[in-house]
């Protein structure tokens, strides 16, 4: 029960980081919102995913190779719109 709530917020959380991020570069068009917001977009989907791997089939099936690979996605996403965008 307590872990469900933990993966939950957690899921939430990444979410209203997403939320906020991407409506300010709605706001400013400033583009290292809208990596940085994309990041969390990518991180609530391996939230999300995290919860039906340990909850929803925690003894079936295996998620954790998918989970890395979305977890390396929202890096990669984070690293470009840190390294070659200008200001």
């Amino acid at each position: 029960m307590m872990g469900m709530m933990i993966y939950g917020l957690c899921a939430l959380t990444s979410f209203l980081c997403a939320w906020l991020l991407l409506q300010a570069y709605a706001r400013t068009a400033y583009k290292l919102l809208l990596w940085t917001g994309m990041f969390f977009v990518v991180s609530t989907v391996n939230n999300l995913l995290l919860m039906i791997d340990k909850i929803v089939f925690p003894v079936t099936i295996d998620l954790s190779i998918p989970r890395y690979l979305i977890a390396f996605l929202a890096l990669g996403v984070l690293f470009r719109g840190l390294i070659f965008e200008e200001e």
